[in-house]
């Protein structure tokens, strides 16, 4: 008797519940568009570090099975690896596994290219952010070929090359799903500038408020707003005390992924601070939505419509202030890449010879 087919998924992290959507949203997209667009397939994902429990569950009908793997530090690491092994082997008896999916080019990378190897499965790494780095060390281990590689966009592509010697060959986009969006778009822009984003020290939020200020110098009205939790939220609480922002910048905290994309749909500008970035989600989010992304990262060797690259922060509120002077800027939706677009991609590139 034909077994059934199934994809596997590595992941370092995954959600634990429906409603967490703020936990790696482009994995978590990918995953729900794989299932919907190849219903034949079965979709397994197999989560190493989070969330922090050991009882498989399912997530939209998809079986995840954790492994937390925060508890298995240093020496204690090759035991996870054992369990992880373990976990492919049993999906291998029970099933004709067409591949292994692994997210970012680290250790899910490791262990799904050495089972590969010894089984013949194929393996395919998706590129998706400071894995393209010098820093990353897990290259090093895993040794991968160009065609096991998938960037998700042609920044971290050149980045990977240049950092570690070896062109990925697949370029798999970070997307979105319109479907997500409200169907109705509110009648006003009543948002000025908003920013959404875990306040951690790479994104540069402080940043974020010391730029709302100095806009607000020349804008004194304007109205900002930004979505998201973390560590450094006081540092950010401190500037709005500091620069009297309380009536102009509100933090929201942590909200569902639909209010979030409403706010985006209400917003003018949204200002992305981030240091590094691969391809950010938030960012094709907020183009489609149809608000103007002003970034300091820039994933594409093409240009984007209604996407504004600047050097520093003094480019970034000349710009704000240019798009939001401006009464006749266009705010048409701008749509880079369908989520089932990149899904489909995926399936091929483990469903044809790879050359």
């Amino acid at each position: 008797m034909k077994k059934p087919e199934t994809l596997v998924v590595i992941t370092p992290a995954f959600p634990d519940h429906e409603q967490a959507s703020w936990w790696v949203p482009s994995q978590q997209g990918m995953v729900k568009a794989l299932q919907e667009n190849f219903p034949g397939i079965k979709i397994t994902v197999l989560s190493l570090l989070y969330p922090q429990q050991q009882s498989p569950y399912t997530w939209y009908n998809i079986e995840v099975t954790p492994f937390d793997g925060m508890y298995y530090r240093k020496w204690k690491r090759p035991a996870l690896w054992k369990n992880v092994w373990q976990s492919l082997r049993g999906l291998r008896r029970q099933y004709t596994v067409i591949g292994l999916f692994s997210f970012w080019s680290g250790e899910c990378a490791f262990i799904s290219q050495y089972f590969s190897r010894l089984y013949g499965i194929k393996h395919i790494s998706w590129i998706c952010g400071q894995d393209a780095t010098k820093q990353n060390k897990w290259v090093r281990f895993i040794r991968p070929k160009g065609h096991q590689l998938a960037a998700m966009g042609a920044f971290l592509r050149d980045e990977y090359q240049r950092s570690h010697g070896i062109q990925p060959l697949h370029l798999v986009p970070n997307a979105i799903n319109p479907q997500a969006f409200p169907a109705t778009p509110p009648a006003e822009r009543d948002i000025d500038i908003m920013a959404a984003g875990n306040f951690e020290p790479l994104k540069q939020y402080d940043r974020y408020a010391n730029i709302v200020a100095t806009v607000r110098k020349s804008l004194p009205a304007i109205k900002a707003i930004h979505c998201g939790l973390g560590r450094e939220k006081e540092k950010v609480e401190s500037i709005i005390q500091a620069e009297s922002l309380g009536n102009t910048l509100s933090l929201l905290g942590g909200r569902p992924h639909p209010e979030v994309l409403a706010w985006m749909q209400r917003s003018k500008v949204f200002l992305h601070t981030s240091r590094y970035e691969g391809c950010s989600t938030v960012c094709l989010e907020a183009l489609y939505a149809g608000a103007h992304v002003i970034s300091f990262c820039y994933p594409f060797d093409h240009p984007m419509p209604h996407w504004h690259v600047v050097k520093d922060a003094d480019e970034m509120v000349a710009k704000a202030i240019e798009v939001l002077s401006d009464p006749a800027i266009d705010h048409t939706s701008v749509l880079y890449h369908s989520m089932d677009e990149s899904a489909k991609q995926v399936m091929e590139l483990f469903t044809r010879e790879l050359k």
